[in-house]
């Protein structure tokens, strides 16, 4: 069980400036559950870190039950139940969220099998624009989700995900198809292809999203690794591409390069977008 407080007061500052929030777990097995509740008041403003929401209450809770099963080749069977509310301070409802596995099927090999029913709600007091030329209108919305999900095993030396997502989006039609393969040719290199694709139909007319990217990580030492992920999308026509090496110099001590490089695909060429480099040192010292 936990509770947690905080509080704001820099000048400038007008309404409630407090949050505060309070949980509880039970992590055992084969039952599992939790629920919390946190409230952010309208003037909490940080001046360092991230306030997803002001003026909301949000509410979370769940569980997961896990079974034996007679099933050849099956290790557990797992029922799963997660739900999020999200409430203004009038105590409207902006959002929720009810996550649901009937089953998930975990297989000896390390695989396996999931089917999801996932209930939506949101309330938009302002257009919603998800694509170039779609757009959402304000209003009360709510919708239900389905997802059918197959994994390999990590331990093998090529795995993967299969992803499909449907039903209904808001006040149209939606379906996400996404796939990962993830060989590994040695134990020092681990590769990483990747695609995304949408498609679906609303009011406001059809949508269309594509996202490719490949990444690749290099285990040099033990203390060095390098880590690339490029990644292309159909919406803003840019190719990205993300590089990073950490060097653990010292138990204490580690060193980041950074490298980020954009282009921009316009009238079927290629364009420099942007560009970064950025470095990083961080040492703990012990008093």
């Amino acid at each position: 069980m936990g509770l947690w407080g905080l509080a704001t007061g820099r000048d400038g500052l007008a309404g409630d400036r407090s949050a505060w929030g309070a949980s509880v777990s039970y992590p055992n097995d084969p039952w599992q559950a939790s629920a919390s509740y946190r409230r952010i008041g309208d003037g909490f403003d940080p001046s360092l870190g991230f306030v997803p929401r002001r003026a909301v209450e949000i509410v979370t809770g769940g569980g997961e039950l896990r079974l034996g099963t007679p099933l050849p080749g099956v290790r557990d069977a797992v029922f799963q139940l997660h739900g999020r509310l999200v409430r203004d301070s009038l105590r409207r409802r902006e959002s929720y969220v009810v996550f649901s596995a009937p089953f998930y099927l975990a297989f000896e090999s390390g695989a396996g099998l999931e089917f999801n029913v996932v209930p939506y709600g949101e309330r938009l007091v302002e257009p919603f624009p998800i694509a170039p030329d779609v757009t959402i209108p304000p209003g009360s919305y709510d919708w239900i989700r389905y997802r059918l999900e197959g994994t390999l095993a990590s331990k093998r030396k090529v795995s993967g995900r299969l992803t499909w997502w449907f039903g209904d989006f808001y006040d149209g039609r939606l379906t996400e198809l996404s796939g990962a393969l993830v060989p590994r040719p040695t134990a020092a290199i681990a590769l990483e292809l990747t695609a995304v694709r949408n498609t679906g139909s609303l009011p406001g007319g059809r949508v269309s999203q594509d996202l490719v990217g490949a990444r690749v990580q290099v285990n040099l030492w033990a203390n060095l690794t390098f880590n690339s992920l490029v990644q292309y999308d159909n919406q803003s026509r840019i190719l990205g591409a993300n590089s990073r090496l950490r060097w653990q110099f010292h138990p204490l001590g580690e060193l980041f390069v950074v490298y980020n490089r954009n282009r921009e695909r316009e009238a079927g060429r290629w364009r420099f977008a942007s560009e970064q480099l950025l470095t990083k040192v961080q040492y703990a010292f012990r008093l």
